[in-house]
């Protein structure tokens, strides 16, 4: 992100960051795509299924499925499968009793899945949002023109043909208002074309009726990447995960699963318990966390954790909250009774992510296509987590959840919906969401500093985790109930066109275009929240225009609607990163859709900035009034923390230099170490203590050049204040 800010203008206009972001031509999996309007962000291929490192050859395992996208290395999903199978199948030279076709979750699709068509349609444009000029982002969205009449903000379409003559559609409608934000909505539609390839002007297989299809999906769930190397590496391909289900048969007559929670057909997966100690099969895992590790505190983060994990951070959170899961909303009866049938899917298993069925699957292999088939097609398996905590008692699990010397990779969820026969041209419809959510971040910092300061015990901690199950069960229920409304989920208001964002001497300086539909959705104004040091931290109301005053009394406040607000609060040195959000009126409960009452705001994510603005010092008007600060640096001291926060402990600013200078930075003996290349006409630049290649200096005495490029002059006397090529040089101690 940064390197492309280095060189992008928007006067180049979006094309040039189209061009320079390409839309996923990735080694893995062909074209990729991100949908990335809500809290739960997710890429997706044109294949139809998202595989294991399908991105790209040898990508970290856990990729997708980010919630809360706000932070950081919160990726969940390690892999996907996709596998079709039918009966009695005639491929034209010879009839296969078993026939089966498969995407994921470790092979890529190719020769048995066929991509035609892959498209993502906005409800309208992605806002312009701009820091000191130059566009800031995090992932880019590629979609087709607005349309304004979709319900969903983001509809993704893909289109393939399958070796043995179905044509797959899939839509994934994801939304931005902040109760729906955090679930996918799948809508697959399966026909019997026989269209069998890539070129549709020849039909394979015209007049073949296909018997006992079945469509299988593999879910391997591994909450969540930035604790990988913490707890252990082997979290990473979810050795430790947890795996349940609700509202099938075996949950049905589980007397310890209370009612009300089989009100959806719903299996899910969650950061289980981790010990080297209790591991039940060979071998070994060095460096499992030595405390309970469900949720993950992050208490001691190693030399490797700081691969996904700043080692700043030291306030013990959990770092593992997310539940994740698949619920079933809807499946055609047959392709000729178009009712929901409640008895699919016909299959819940749970599948050991590394056994042999997981991998070289291929058409040709007629053995062992019907072991594929047999395990698409078994029906309802006991319950993964009950097999680890027979008594349901997860706050107190012990034992690691791979049991069986079969499953040193752990479990992956499994789902089948079937026997379907489908005629030449016929269809069915099949329609799925798959949702995260847990604790939220202040809830991990608050409940893992009580765990690690001894305040509550272990079940305690354990029972605030397990809340998340809870709300992901409230989850599934609002994607079930938004799909079955058609789509009629109350409305946020319309976030602005354009946000910039631009650093000044004295005030950092924010703007706001309005949404040509601003008005709607019963807007009254908009607010803006800021974060300091790092953009996947906490937000705090900043500013209100509109509406009744804000209960927190440190916002700043205006009843009438404004479209610029100067940030005077901001402290020099520190960075700010920013979002804004229109507002509505207070609503009241919408019980069609499971959605609460309040105010509704527009998508975060929307106006989120991601790279720093700071309070600038006008340029510099003499070599005496040049200052190194701290100096001497002590790096056992509070100056940096203090002053440049946590998030910046080596930091050593300039302050007063010329507008446009170097800034050379030299050991005693004359080694050049780092060059600093100030052009923003400031009087401010600053250094993190890091050689060019990127190395933390030492401790001893260092000489800072500093050499104006250009004459400098006062704006008002004329006087000068620096001359072009003059040379300040001085003396920085850092003591480590």
């Amino acid at each position: 992100m940064t390197s492309l800010r280095s060189v992008l203008r928007w006067s180049a206009g979006l094309m040039a960051l189209v061009l320079l972001v390409p839309s996923g031509q990735m080694m893995g999996q062909g074209s990729t795509k991100w949908i990335s309007v809500g809290s739960l962000r997710n890429w997706f291929s044109e294949f139809g299924c998202e595989i294991e490192e399908g991105r790209s050859t040898g990508a970290n395992q856990q990729d997708g499925l980010q919630w809360p996208a706000q932070y950081v290395n919160q990726d969940c999903q390690a892999a996907k499968g996709f596998w079709i199978g039918t009966t009695n199948w005639n491929d034209g030279t010879r009839v296969l009793p078993i026939a089966v076709v498969h995407v994921g979750p470790r092979v890529t699709g190719q020769d048995e899945f066929f991509p035609l068509e892959f498209k993502l349609y906005p409800k309208f444009a992605r806002p312009r949002i701009f820091v000191d000029g130059l566009p800031t982002f995090q992932t880019v969205e590629e979609t087709e023109d607005p349309n304004p009449s979709l319900k969903a903000d983001r509809v993704l379409y893909t289109k393939v043909n399958t070796a043995i003559g179905v044509t797959v559609q899939r839509y994934v409608y994801a939304f931005s208002e902040q109760y729906h934000d955090n679930y996918h909505i799948y809508e697959f539609i399966f026909t019997n074309t026989g269209d069998a390839d890539g070129d549709t002007t020849t039909i394979e297989f015209p007049n073949q009726t296909l018997s006992g299809v079945y469509f299988f999906w593999q879910y391997r769930y591994s909450a969540c990447a930035e604790i990988r190397y913490c707890v252990n590496n082997s979290a990473g391909w979810g050795i430790n995960t947890m795996n349940d289900a609700r509202g099938y048969p075996p949950d049905l007559a589980n007397s310890l699963i209370p009612a009300s929670e089989n009100d959806v057909r719903a299996q899910f997966a969650w950061h289980g318990y981790h010990n080297q100690a209790n591991k039940p099969t060979a071998g070994t895992y060095p460096n499992a966390a030595t405390y309970d590790n469900i949720g993950a505190p992050i208490w001691n983060p190693s030399a490797s954790a700081t691969y996904n994990i700043d080692p700043a951070d030291t306030n013990w959170r959990l770092g593992a909250p997310q539940f994740m899961g698949t619920v079933s909303i809807y499946a055609d009866q047959s392709p000729t009774n178009k009712v929901n049938d409640l008895t699919q899917p016909s299959t819940t298993d749970y599948v050991a992510s590394d056994e042999p069925i997981t991998q070289n699957n291929s058409l040709f292999n007629s053995a062992k296509m019907q072991l594929e088939y047999a395990r698409m097609s078994l029906g309802h398996a006991p319950r993964h987590a009950w097999l680890v905590q027979g008594d349901g008692a997860f706050d107190q699990q012990t034992v690691m959840a791979n049991i069986g010397d079969g499953a040193p990779g752990g479990w992956s969820t499994a789902t089948g919906y079937g026997p379907y026969t489908l005629g030449p041209g016929q269809s069915v419809k099949i329609v799925y969401a798959e949702g995260v959510n847990g604790l939220s971040r202040e809830e991990c910092i608050s409940v893992g500093l009580k765990y690690k300061l001894g305040t509550i015990d272990t079940k305690t901690k354990n029972d605030s985790v397990l809340l998340g199950r809870d709300r992901l069960l409230e989850t599934f229920r609002r994607a079930e109930a938004n799909y079955n409304s058609g789509f009629n989920i109350p409305e946020a208001p319309y976030p602005p066109t354009e946000f910039d964002v631009n650093s000044g001497g004295n005030k950092i300086a924010l703007s706001w275009t309005p949404s040509p539909n601003e008005t709607a959705n019963n807007f009254v104004g908009y607010r803006v929240y800021r974060a300091e040091s790092k953009y996947d931290s906490t937000y705090h109301l900043l500013y209100q225009c509109g509406g009744p005053a804000p209960t927190d009394p440190k916002a700043i406040y205006s009843p009438s609607v404004n479209y610029a607000y100067d940030d005077t609060s901001a402290i020099r040195g520190r960075d700010y990163y920013y979002h804004i959000v229109s507002f509505s009126s207070p609503l009241p409960a919408d019980p069609t859709t499971h959605t609460p009452g309040g105010v509704l705001e527009s998508s975060t994510f929307y106006t989120q900035t991601y790279d720093p603005a700071n309070l600038k010092r006008p340029a510099g008007t003499s070599p005496d009034a040049i200052r190194i600060v701290p100096n001497p640096y002590i790096a056992s001291g509070t100056y940096g923390v203090s002053v440049f926060s946590s998030e910046r402990p080596d930091r050593i600013a300039f302050f007063d230099i010329p507008g446009d200078c170097s800034i050379k930075i030299y050991t005693e003996l004359g080694e050049l170490i780092y060059e600093i290349d100030h052009t923003n006409g400031t009087g401010d630049d600053y250094w993190n203590s890091v050689t060019s290649s990127n190395q933390v200096v030492a401790s001893g005495i260092y000489l800072v050049v500093i050499t104006a490029r250009a004459d400098q002059n006062d704006p008002v006397t004329g006087e000068v204040q620096f001359k072009a090529g003059q040379t300040i040089i001085k003396k920085l101690v850092i003591i480590r």
